[in-house]
Parts: structure tokens; C-alpha cells; sequence
């Protein structure tokens, strides 16, 4: 069985913003569209595990970085591999290709939790996993909570919508980096700059219906944002880093 999985994919207008650049919501999308086919090839895909383990898969924490912006019309490559299955979170790795060249990597942490209670599930029991990791491939990255500055800068309110919900009935994961680019106005501070990098942690799940307050900072290129429900709970936390955009990029 193959240790990795290749999908091919292109940026399509849905994908990109007002300096045509694929946004890092849609970076995430794609990351996720890579990762789930990888499951259904392997066996353990969303309905696959609910009905095989009664069990949920979900995303904690993700991370992204790029060479260069992606464009319209990028004709791309990811290629997707798990690290193995240990404890109660699993790691899957990305490397992203544009016309056959390395263009970026990517980091993911998942976790398995039984449907009815959230309580974690042993990825050890996870057998499809067994034998079916990256090997070689793996990288060394791990996954952290984002150390956020002592102060933020500004407060931005977030309702969360139907249209931000997913199959499991909470915030899809890809959303949570628009709150984050919103908030900053990254309409501004992107104007011949691109994410370099990104990485966001989901701490606890929000649902339609509810409001999430954004705390920001700008720190020169590093960008912070931090998500708290009404209640004063936070529910995730967030990076980026700019880069001056390339040479004809």
C-alpha cells in the first residue's frame, strides 16, 4: 500500500483575493480536500470511522507555509502522508508542488473522538493506520499553541453563520483563517505582501449562532489573532507571517 497520497488540483477564482492570491482559507480547503481523500483511500474516512468506531475525526491545530504566493489557475500537486497513529492525536504531513516544483509544506494534527460523549479515542485502536504511514517522508514539525503578545491592538466581533458550519455541525476549521484575516484587515496589510506562513489552534468548537469576539496585534510582519466566545473562553488562536511579495510572483 502506498505510504502517501497525491492530489491534483488547480486554484480556481473561488480561491483567491483581491491581489489574486490564493487566501489561506482556500489553502486550507485544499489541504482538507487532500487529507480526506487520503482517509476515504485508506479506509478511515468521516463516515467510515462513525460507523466502524462511532468516533469523529477533528482538526486541533494547522500549519502552512509557502515559498510564493499560489495564483489563479495554479495547477497544483499535494501530496499527503499520516505519521503513524500514537496517543490520542495523529499527525498528517503535506507537500505542495506547482508545475512539478516544490511551492510549500503543511502540518496537521488530528484527533478521533467518540460521537456521543467528545470523549478521545486511542489512535493505537486505529488499525487501518498500521503499516500505512509516511515513513521516510515524515517530517519533524511539531504543533504548539501559538505564544500570543501581552497586548492586542484591536477587537473585532464575529457572529458565526449557517454558512460557516460542516458536516459535523460546528465552525468548519478553513473559516476560522478568514475571522483571522478579516479581523486584521488584511486588505491593507497584504498590498505587496503575501502569507509567508500561518498556523492556527482550534480550542474549543463554535457553532451558528453564536458570537466570537477577535483580539488582534500586528508585531511588523508577525500577525496575531485570538478568538474568545461570550462566555470569555477562548476558542482558537492564531499566526501569520508577511513577506514581501517576489520578483514576478
Amino acid at each position: 500500500m502506498s505510504v502517501y497520497y497525491d492530489m491534483e488540483c488547480r486554484v480556481d477564482s473561488r480561491d483567491v483575493d483581491l491581489f489574486n492570491q490564493c487566501r489561506p482559507s482556500a489553502v486550507l480547503g485544499l489541504l482538507q480536500e487532500a487529507a480526506t481523500r487520503a482517509a476515504l483511500a485508506l479506509g478511515v474516512s468521516g463516515p467510515e470511522v462513525r460507523e466502524k468506531y462511532g468516533c469523529l475525526w477533528m482538526v486541533t491545530r494547522n500549519w502552512v507555509e509557502l515559498d510564493a504566493p499560489l495564483r489563479w489557475n495554479d495547477r497544483l500537486t499535494i501530496r499527503t502522508w499520516h505519521r503513524g497513529a500514537s496517543g490520542v492525536s495523529s499527525y498528517r504531513d503535506f507537500d505542495l508542488y506547482r508545475d512539478g516544483k516544490p511551492i510549500g509544506q503543511g502540518v496537521s494534527v488530528w484527533v478521533l473522538v467518540e460521537a456521543d460523549s467528545h470523549k478521545l479515542f486511542r489512535m493505537k485502536n486505529l488499525t487501518e493506520f498500521n503499516g500505512t504511514d509516511g515513513g521516510e517522508l515524515k517530517k519533524s514539525i511539531r504543533l504548539h499553541r501559538v505564544v500570543m503578545p501581552e497586548q492586542f491592538d484591536g477587537r473585532h466581533r464575529r457572529d458565526m453563520r449557517y454558512s460557516d458550519t460542516d458536516i459535523n455541525g460546528h465552525v468548519n476549521n478553513i473559516h476560522y483563517a478568514d475571522f483571522a484575516c478579516d479581523a486584521l484587515h488584511l486588505e491593507k496589510l497584504g498590498q505587496g505582501n503575501f502569507v509567508r506562513s500561518f498556523q492556527i489552534g482550534y480550542i474549543s468548537e463554535c457553532r451558528a449562532g453564536e458570537t466570537v469576539w477577535v483580539d488582534t496585534a500586528v508585531r511588523g510582519t508577525e500577525l496575531y489573532a485570538r478568538g474568545e466566545g461570550e462566555d470569555g473562553a477562548e476558542r482558537f488562536d492564531c499566526s501569520l507571517t508577511l513577506e514581501p511579495l517576489p520578483d514576478r510572483s
